[in-house]
């Protein structure tokens, strides 16, 4: 089976991966492909640096993420001009992985995929897409409290991600994680998974 994970930023979305990683599922982090793509070396950083220039990238030659989400906020281009480099490639990257873990035997994948949503084709990749869904006053709080990331920056992503009423009207089921320990947060994953006939 293969599922599709989503959640806007600061819903705790990552944590409900690593539930699903303790289940025995194969995780595909697509925010980890970007990241490794846009690395020193990386497969993407070529097409980046002829679309951005020297600015973008860091003393090492990977992208510079903070200077990348400033640009954003004054140049609304920026994101989908970056996204277009990347997006095929991580789709890529995704497939190759999703086929490494079926011939290593894996019966569950989840594709833990930030912007399932937005991207209009993962979708139909998955037969299961679960959304980790909270409020938004709780997302800036979370995203904030991380470091380099200011309440502006936390603002600006979740002003141009899905709207929580878009991801909620594309799932087959919602883990609304609001004021959950992570105990509570993992018996939700594992009432799930056993109402799936995941876990067996």
């Amino acid at each position: 089976m293969k599922i599709g994970l989503t959640g806007g930023i600061g819903s705790g979305k990552s944590t409900v991966a690593g539930f699903w990683l303790e289940l025995g599922a194969a995780v595909i982090d697509t925010d980890a492909i970007a990241r490794q793509l846009s690395s020193t070396g990386g497969a993407a950083m070529p097409a980046i640096a002829a679309e951005f220039g020297p600015a973008m990238l860091s003393s090492d030659g990977a992208l510079d993420r903070t200077a990348m989400r400033e640009l954003a906020f004054t140049d609304a281009s920026a994101k989908r001009r970056l996204e277009a480099i990347l997006h095929p490639l991580i789709g890529d990257q995704a497939r190759l992985q999703a086929d490494a873990a079926t011939a290593a035997g894996a019966q569950l994948i989840v594709f833990d995929v930030p912007l399932l949503v937005e991207s209009g084709h993962w979708r139909a990749r998955v037969e299961r897409l679960l959304v980790v869904d909270c409020n938004e006053q709780t997302q800036l709080a979370r995203v904030s409290a991380r470091p380099g990331w200011s309440a502006a920056a936390a603002a600006a992503v979740l002003a141009v991600q899905a709207s929580r009423a878009q991801r909620r009207a594309c799932a087959d089921a919602v883990i609304y994680n609001e004021g959950l320990s992570l105990a509570a947060l993992k018996a939700q994953v594992l009432s799930l998974a056993d109402r799936w006939r995941l876990v067996k």
